[in-house]
């Protein structure tokens, strides 16, 4: 930043809401008064043309009103206003303004007052001409060398030039090749437009080839250039930027040589008329306008650039002179003399703010206040550092650094509907024949402070969608209340891994501090399932216990009651709108629950679903040592399947991204072959080119849809994944009795937070972690301590280790392991079962192999053992351990509890 700052001459602000750009201000002597002092004329896009003679009474005064010679409304957009001598028969100054549709000629006059308001000035159309094409900018000069007059060149926005003869139209030519007009400015030196073109490079035509070039009024123009009548409209040189243009303008040195100045969107370049670059200047900062200018120093030029960090540079070639801060972004900028004042630099931007200002050398510094010398007093600064340095100790005792109290500056909460959508907000769905309901979340978000641009993003978990993912709020008072109401529903076939939904506000304090907050919300289980039928048979089923009697279902799920069924105590069904049949037991006199269903997977949300209940009605009886657990089996074998569905589609995709490439490859060679026998003056037989051509690009469609299919299964896959890990975290949890903390831990190994990619996938992130955990809390011996693991994840050859892995964090929960963050207390822990039992070496079970160790965890029926860990707690050796099933001690299973139910029914 500068220490100097433009010294303000005179400025005003133009208009309410106007816009301008860089053609809309010009300095000249428009109303020819012949005293040297130049008048500003400023036209905006809301057709508004105004005409400036500032003389301040002293500098830094604002407009007065007699300041302001002439306003007049034009009511068309005004794009660039120029002045030159653009009326035959006379060589007096003219005002040329430039609408979309139309050029204007006008005379500006002005007549002498007798009183003090001053002269009166008025302008007076001396002719216009309709324009057949949109207009984006002109230029002007003595095209073809004419004495005495400017002729006037327009460019439309498809790229073709408009030739004026003052009052009448001469010809009209299209650029080749133009895109997308870029800036044009005209050389009186070489007679040659100079433009940058769509394709980044400077481009000049001379206006004698523009001349004689075909007329593009001619329909014929393409056959006649095959023909070879008439000329081709030619380039003279081109010269590749690499770069957009902003702004082209030409500075001649002397009678001999000019040079072309090219503003860029990084660089500014300093052209010869040859097209040669003589030098160039790339920029720290983002340019908006430049001015080039003859130096005092003799074969220099000086420019200024505007940029938008409200500065402008003053550059002698290349070398930064001088740097002065603006109070606005200028989008154009002029010198003239005003006021008997020469050099008086004159800025616009782009919301109506015009500037005279001068460089000055007044710095803007603030100088701190001298402080009074005093002696030190080293005592009382030993006593207070030493009684900093207790506080200090006594904080980092407490274990938690005390956190201030203070009140956020944006409040942000959720609330979802109790009831679904009377009428569903679901669109273009993918779940089948169901109607699939919808229900709404409100948003309400509260400020303390006065924010702008507060930014609320939904998040939910797929295949759910919200009607609403992302809105912008505008706190512009103190203690404003805002809602914002969406729906969320189920898009695809398959059942989310989660029913949790997340806001997240992001915005910046009024100091600049960027803030997030977020906002969790829980979706009811009745979105994604409906009431349905109970099964009798299931492929995998689940039993948990509780330590309380047990409680009726229709208390538990009053939403999922049938009316038709009178007797749904023990028993309930659920039907998820994109998975199987769920089937709910509860047994009449022990504390059990059963969950059972055709896929593994779908035990998920019910299960989670129950014993979110069952702690909330406990809660509402007053019964706080209510407690969950699972004794059964893990279910490893049905997970490890799922893993591997996973592992398949990812190692599938990877196979047909390979083969898709090979056949982009082999297309591409193909078609350069066919290319080259095409361009051949002696075209050679194709050989049956056309047909290979044929069926690779049939092989190619083929390859992309079997990519994309592969990619929505495993999407699909992955959902199911991660439905099966939070089950099994779950049942790890009831199993081994975890903490909030450990269960965190146990989360954050199984569910990282990078998603599922092609690049890094989940299983090689949960087996890094997984490893981390059997190194650090989880060792059995020092040696396992001092292993070090792999910096680089790759994608493994299979999932087996992954497996082993799994398999072993199991098997050292079951043997009293403790999940923990510090390694020292891991490496400190005693392996102690529960119950004072000695640890079981792990010998045995780390030699054998990956299904023996699989079996160690997993039954399909699973129902409940004899002892709580029969499963890991063998008398000898890990080789003779199988689950002893046992059937219900106290009561009939589950199994009986629906049979009779049916019976009764019957």
């Amino acid at each position: 930043m500068s220490l100097f700052k433009a010294r303000d001459w005179w400025s005003t602000i133009l208009g309410e809401k106007e816009e301008f750009d860089q053609g809309c201000l010009c300095l000249a002597d428009v109303d020819n008064s012949g005293n040297g002092q130049d008048k500003i004329i400023v036209g905006s896009f809301m057709g508004y043309l105004r005409i400036f003679n500032p003389h301040p009474v002293k500098t830094g005064d604002g407009t007065q009103a007699e300041d302001l010679l002439l306003e007049v409304h034009l009511r068309d957009p005004i794009l660039q206003v120029e002045v030159g001598k653009f009326v035959s028969g006379t060589e007096m100054l003219h005002l040329a303004v430039l609408h979309s549709r139309k050029l204007c000629v006008y005379s500006v006059s002005g007549t002498l007052g007798n009183v003090e308001h001053g002269n009166q000035y008025h302008i007076k159309l001396m002719y216009e001409h309709s324009l057949q094409r949109t207009a984006c900018n002109m230029a002007y000069g003595p095209f073809g060398g004419v004495k005495g007059r400017d002729l006037i060149c327009i460019q439309s926005m498809d790229g073709m030039l408009m030739v004026f003869e003052q009052e009448s139209y001469a010809f009209g030519r299209f650029l080749p090749g133009s895109l997308l007009p870029g800036p044009l400015a005209y050389s009186s030196r070489t007679d040659s437009f100079i433009t940058v073109s769509s394709c980044q490079q400077v481009e000049s035509y001379k206006y004698q080839v523009l001349a004689f070039a075909t007329d593009v009024d001619k329909k014929q123009e393409t056959e006649q250039q095959k023909l070879g009548s008439g000329k081709r409209l030619v380039v003279d040189w081109t010269l590749n930027i690499g770069e957009q243009a902003l702004d082209i303008c030409i500075v001649p040195f002397n009678q001999s040589a000019s040079s072309v100045f090219v503003l860029g969107e990084r660089n500014f370049f300093c052209l010869k008329d040859n097209g040669q670059i003589r030098f160039m200047k790339k920029l720290d900062c983002n340019p908006s306008c430049f001015l080039p200018y003859c130096s005092v120093s003799e074969g220099t030029i000086n420019t200024l650039i505007g940029n938008h960090n409200n500065m402008l540079h003053i550059y002698q070639d290349v070398t930064l002179k001088w740097a002065t801060q603006l109070p606005h972004v200028p989008v154009a900028v002029r010198v003239g003399c005003l006021h008997d004042l020469k050099g008086v630099i004159v800025t616009l931007s782009d919301d109506g703010h015009l500037q005279c200002s001068y460089l000055g050398t007044d710095p803007s510094l603030f100088q701190a206040p001298k402080v009074e010398s005093r002696e030190l007093n080293y005592e009382e600064l030993d006593g207070e550092l030493k009684e900093l340095q207790k506080i200090i100790k006594d904080v980092k005792s407490q274990g938690v650094w005390p956190m201030t109290e203070r009140e956020d500056d944006l409040k942000v909460s959720a609330v979802v509907s109790p009831n679904l959508d009377s009428v569903s907000q679901a669109a273009n769905v993918e779940v089948g024949t169901d109607s699939v309901p919808s229900i709404t979340v409100k948003v309400t978000l509260q400020n303390r402070v006065v924010l702008q641009k507060a930014k609320l993003s939904v998040y939910v978990q797929p295949p759910l969608v919200s009607t609403c993912d992302q809105c912008t709020f505008d706190f512009t008072v103190p203690e404003m209340t805002s809602t914002v109401a969406f729906s969320v529903y189920l898009k695809r076939s398959y059942t989310p891994s989660e029913l949790e939904g997340n806001a997240v506000v992001s915005y910046s304090r009024p100091t600049g501090i960027p803030r997030v907050i977020q906002c969790k919300f829980r979706l009811p289980l009745k979105l994604i399932c409906l009431p349905g039928q109970p099964s009798k048979t299931a492929s995998h089923k689940l039993t948990v216990e509780t330590n309380k009697s047990p409680v009726s279902l229709l208390s538990l799920f009053p939403d999922f009651a049938i009316q038709s069924d009178d007797d749904q105590v023990n028993v309930m069904g659920f039907r998820l709108l994109g998975g199987s049949r769920v089937t709910l037991l509860a047994s009449r006199t022990s504390q059990r629950y059963r969950i059972q269903s055709e896929q593994f997977e779908d035990l998920w949300l019910v299960t989670n679903e129950l014993t979110y209940r069952l702690q909330e009605y406990f809660e509402k009886q007053g019964i706080k040592d209510f407690a969950c657990s699972f004794s059964g089996c893990l279910p490893l074998q049905e997970y490890f399947e799922l893993i591997d569905h996973h592992f398949e589609l990812r190692i599938n995709g990877e196979k047909l991204e390979e083969l898709l490439s090979e056949r982009a490859v082999q297309f591409r060679a193909i078609q350069r072959r066919l290319l080259t026998r095409f361009k051949d003056k002696t075209p050679a037989p194709l050989q049956h080119l056309d047909t290979l051509l044929d069926g690779t690009y049939k092989q190619v469609i083929a390859l992309a849809e079997a990519v994309e299919e592969n990619q929505h299964s495993l999407f699909q896959s992955f959902a199911r994944l991660k439905s099966a890990t939070h089950l099994m975290i779950l049942l790890i949890r009831l199993w081994q009795k975890l903490s909030a903390e450990q269960t965190a831990i146990l989360e954050a190994a199984f569910l990282p937070l990078q998603e599922d990619t092609q690049e890094l996938g989940w299983e090689e992130m949960v087996d890094a972690a997984i490893a981390h955990l059997l190194k650090t809390c989880l060792s059995k011996s020092s040696k396992e301590q001092a292993l070090s693991l792999s910096s680089q994840l790759n994608i493994p050859k299979d999932t087996s280790q992954l497996k082993r892995h799994i398999t072993l964090l199991c098997d050292r929960l079951a043997k009293g392991g403790r999940l923990c963050v510090s390694s020292d207390a891991a490496a400190s822990q005693a392996m102690v079962m529960p119950g004072g039992c000695t640890p079981i070496p792990e010998s045995d079970l780390e030699e054998r192999s990956l299904e023996d160790s699989t079996e160690l965890f997993t039954n399909h029926n699973h129902l409940i053992t004899e002892t709580p860990h029969a499963c890991f707690s063998p008398p000898r050796s890990f080789g003779t351990v199988r689950a002893k099933l046992t059937s219900w001690k106290e009561d009939a299973p589950p199994e009986a509890d629906l049979r009779e139910h049916r019976t009764q029914q019957t």
